[in-house]
């Protein structure tokens, strides 16, 4: 990413030698880890505005009409330097040879692909997709940069949480290291929702409760709320051995940098 940057920040003296900057980022991997951060972090670096693609106000019910929306969509985003940002980018940009989808979708990839390709590289596009495994297998070769996002190490986890600490004001009374083992694999999404929750408690508390007793349980609600779940999960004895029946049951775009516009 920070290659990527340089690129764009230097692209004059790319284009004087014939080559033009990155400007293609395909971002995949479980919600949660960085993928939209990552979007907005790079228009930030790059002093642009930052358009997301909202698919409610692009995708059309009648024939040909969400190629003509596509086109506007793309036309708009030409006319200035930008980072356009598809989120859930498999719902659009998914499989053709899938023999469940209609012709029509068939017909929108190709012609989003299409614009794609024809985005100059001062806009920087980036897809982002929870299921890589949907898209069309001529996504991949559209973005220079391909990227996973899976869930953070223990390491990096732990490495978060310890930036979350710095901002508390008094120590947990627990390291970031210990913390990370006890809630598990889980994303930087979730880590910061569990920090929140331990904060909003301390504050809420007026300083008449400890933070280290807060954190502790917060851990055990936590680790009830996983066991929980798992065992939800899991089928019963009952459900795995059913009982014989006589019968069988038969975008627009949204603009974040103060302002918001909408085609």
């Amino acid at each position: 990413m920070k290659q990527l940057i340089e690129e764009q920040h230097r692209a004059d003296l790319l284009r004087a030698h014939g080559m033009q900057p990155r400007h293609r980022i395909l971002l995949s991997g479980p919600p949660g880890n960085g993928k939209t951060s990552i979007a907005e972090a790079v228009a930030e670096a790059l002093a642009v505005p930052f358009f997301t693609v909202r698919y409610d106000a692009l995708v059309g019910s009648f024939l040909g009409e969400t190629n003509t929306r596509l086109a506007r969509l793309f036309d708009y985003a030409r006319t200035v330097p930008c980072v356009l940002f598809f989120d859930e980018f498999d719902s659009i940009g998914k499989e053709r040879g899938d023999s469940h989808e209609t012709g029509e979708i068939k017909r929108v990839v190709s012609f989003l692909l299409m614009q794609i390709d024809r985005l100059p590289s001062y806009v920087v596009t980036v897809a982002a997709t929870n299921h890589a495994e949907l898209l069309d297998r001529a996504v991949w070769r559209r973005f220079e940069l391909r990227l996973a996002m899976p869930l953070p190490s223990h390491e990096a986890l732990a490495v978060f949480l310890d930036r979350q600490f710095e901002g508390w004001p008094q120590r947990p009374g627990v390291s970031a290291n210990s913390l990370a083992s006890k809630l598990g694999e889980i994303s930087f999404a979730e880590a910061l929702d569990f920090c929140q929750t331990v904060r909003r408690q301390h504050i809420l508390s007026l300083a008449n409760r400890e933070l280290e007793d807060i954190l502790r349980e917060q851990v055990e609600l936590w680790t009830s709320r996983v066991i929980a779940t798992s065992d939800a999960s899991r089928p019963s004895e009952a459900a795995s051995t059913p009982k014989r029946s006589k019968r069988r049951p038969e975008a627009a775009i949204g603009r974040r940098r103060g302002t918001s516009k909408t085609l």
